[in-house]
């Protein structure tokens, strides 16, 4: 909006009026809101999980709609990415409508909805979008056919999404694994010279999940809840599709794909093929790593980081 209100030698200027305008709105809508949320009961199965009962959860509603705004405001905004924003704000939603409710939402009517949102993804992306892809490690591209890509797409979005949210139990650990893989899509954008108005939404993103952070740093005084990380693996799936190299989401992400993933790989084998793996490892990990190896929370945040980062560096200086 404001974008289009001035001269394009501005541009520059209304990026970085946005970028503060972002950070700023989510720091004081969260200190203003935050009295407003619903109340966490504490979780039951985690690592120190009853030490969470009584914070404000459900930051995600802030943080996603300060977002919003400021797309709306410093973005030139394009059918394509309204489509993305409306989707990410129905993701923040349900999740937020979850971390409200007395009774707590069950996983299958989660999945619905998260399978849903993730058609709609597919179908949205296909119709402004091609559907050829690049290797980008190797220079390879080929043509994969409309209908299996959408199918692809929809196990990339609800992958993200869910393992995005089950990477949500240490303060900072989801907000900041997210930071380091929308950043490193945007560095992979910025080699691939595919950078545009998405790409300008990822650093609003990232800078809006740092004003999150800035209360959710040990010891935190809110919680986003699946409000926040459901939202933010739908974005993290979004940003790597338009890169054109969707593969690149395995190393991009892979340690909250590790963290979360293989929670829901084994909870699925036991619960639909009677099978048992990981017998000896807690998940997510990092509850194993905090109640086997005696991590402390900023010790995991830390941690989980750090090899973020190294696998994000490695996946850009490969990219061609």
């Amino acid at each position: 909006m404001i974008f289009q209100l001035l001269p394009e030698k501005f541009a520059s200027m209304v990026a970085f009026m946005g970028i503060l305008f972002a950070f700023l709105t989510t720091i004081i809508a969260t200190d203003k809101l935050c009295a407003f949320l619903p109340k966490d009961a504490g979780r039951e199965f985690a690592h120190d999980g009853k030490k969470s009962a009584g914070k404000p959860r459900g930051a995600g509603i802030i943080f996603v709609l300060a977002f919003v705004l400021a797309a709306v405001l410093f973005v030139p905004i394009q059918a394509e990415n309204i489509i993305y924003l409306v989707l990410i704000v129905i993701c923040m939603m349900t999740g937020f409508l979850d971390d409200a409710s007395k009774n707590p939402w069950g996983e299958y009517k989660k999945g619905f909805l998260d399978l849903c949102v993730a058609v709609m993804v597919a179908v949205t992306f296909l119709h402004y979008n091609s559907n050829v892809v690049e290797l980008a490690m190797f220079d390879v591209k080929f043509v994969i056919h409309p209908v299996l890509f959408a199918l692809l797409t929809v196990v990339l979005v609800w992958t993200s999404v869910n393992v995005t949210n089950c990477t949500d139990g240490v303060d900072g650990l989801s907000g900041t694994l997210t930071i380091v893989t929308i950043m490193t899509i945007y560095a992979v954008d910025v080699i691939k010279e595919v950078a545009g108005e998405f790409s300008f939404l990822i650093l609003l993103f990232a800078v809006c999940i740092l004003g999150y952070l800035w209360y959710n740093a040990t010891p935190s005084r809110l919680m986003m809840g699946d409000a926040g990380s459901r939202a933010m693996g739908l974005f993290i799936s979004i940003a790597i599709l338009k890169t054109g190299c969707p593969f690149l989401y395995i190393p991009v992400a892979l340690v909250m794909i590790l963290d979360g993933g293989l929670g829901i790989l084994k909870v699925s084998l036991i619960r639909f093929c009677k099978i048992h793996i990981l017998k000896n490892v807690r998940t997510p990990l990092h509850d194993h790593v905090r109640k086997v190896w005696d991590w402390s929370n900023t010790q995991t945040v830390f941690r989980f980081a750090i090899i973020q980062i190294i696998l994000a560096v490695a996946t850009v200086y490969a990219v061609k």
